[in-house]
């Protein structure tokens, strides 16, 4: 079985109204478009900006409070399971739904609105995109706490955007680490190969409870070519040869061969705004990962995420 571990659903008008892309996907696409690749389940969750936030700030490229909504993701979690469970169940039953959250603002009516949303239509783990909204993921150890005592309680995983660039206050991967360190009884997935930085990959392999993923891996090794900051400098960055994404893949294969888990980051495997444009494609995503040998390919598609999720039986993957 081929898991894609890493799928936004829905709109983000963040980018729709500053002209960033990619800024929307619906279920019927990645599903069409990952089985023509081989990909047998995805797992999903909403996009990033939220209703909460005004519109006409999100046009001037802000996130700041007065939208519609009074209730962080409340909407956009609903709208996707809708999604997943009524609209399209015939294609739902192959997803695996997390329900995104925001760590520092209303978490108590988040995690009411949780409760029900998750006796109604399950989801199996939680996604935070702390960089974008401005909610420091450090707030999970104090605001937030209550959404780690949620995963305890239903046993589910957090899988969470990581970065490196100083500038990047909120979700740090040495952040993220902290809490998972702090956290034993829950699990982590830090996104993004932790930007390649070697030391905070180390700490993943060190920590019982603490995975990665490898999404929007192509566009990355692109960041690398081109000097962005968004990658961890040389003297920390895992050696190898970023020309290459797929010897790039292989590295992370053999070097954490029980903790790196494939995704793509659809559609954002390619990211382009007003100052940087990374161009990839799911099929190029796919033909990298399709390099590895088959005891890393089944270990990055499958065996590593069923860890990270712990389902206590396979049948769950489809949802129902």
């Amino acid at each position: 079985m081929v898991i894609d571990c890493h799928n936004h659903l829905g709109v983000d008008l963040l980018f729709y109204l500053n002209a960033h892309q990619p800024y929307a996907q619906d279920l019927p696409t990645l599903v069409e478009i990952g089985r023509s690749h081989g990909v047998d389940r995805w797992l999903v969750f909403p996009m990033v900006s939220n209703l909460t936030f005004d519109l006409q700030r999100m046009r001037q490229g802000e996130l700041a409070p007065g939208g519609f909504e009074a209730i962080p993701y409340a909407f956009e979690n609903a709208r996707m399971m809708t999604e997943l469970y009524d609209r399209y169940p015939d294609l739902g039953r192959d997803t695996i739904p997390f329900a995104i959250i925001d760590p520092l603002r209303e978490p108590a009516a988040q995690i009411e609105h949780l409760r029900r949303l998750h006796a109604q239509h399950p989801f199996r783990g939680l996604k935070l995109q702390a960089t974008i909204i401005k909610s420091d993921v450090r707030a999970l150890l104090t605001t937030g706490r209550s959404f780690l005592e949620f995963a305890a309680e239903f046993n589910l995983p957090f899988i969470i955007h990581s970065s490196i660039a100083p500038e990047d206050t909120w979700s740090q991967a040495s952040s993220i680490l902290e809490v998972a360190a702090a956290t034993p009884e829950v699990r982590f997935c830090l996104a993004h190969s932790c930007r390649f930085d070697r030391p905070s990959l180390d700490r993943v392999a060190e920590l019982p409870n603490t995975w990665f993923d490898c999404s929007a891996h192509r566009i990355h090794c692109q960041a690398v070519e081109q000097g962005l900051p968004i990658i961890a400098r040389p003297e920390n960055r895992l050696a190898a040869d970023y020309r290459d994404p797929a010897a790039v893949l292989q590295c992370l294969a053999e070097t954490y061969p029980t903790k790196l888990i494939w995704g793509t980051d659809s559609p954002f495997q390619s990211y382009i705004d007003d100052e940087i444009a990374l161009r990839s494609t799911y099929a190029e995503e796919v033909a990298c990962l399709n390099a590895l040998s088959p005891t890393l390919h089944r270990a990055a598609t499958c065996d590593n995420l069923l860890a990270l999720l712990q389902l206590p039986d396979e049948t769950l993957l489809s949802g129902n």
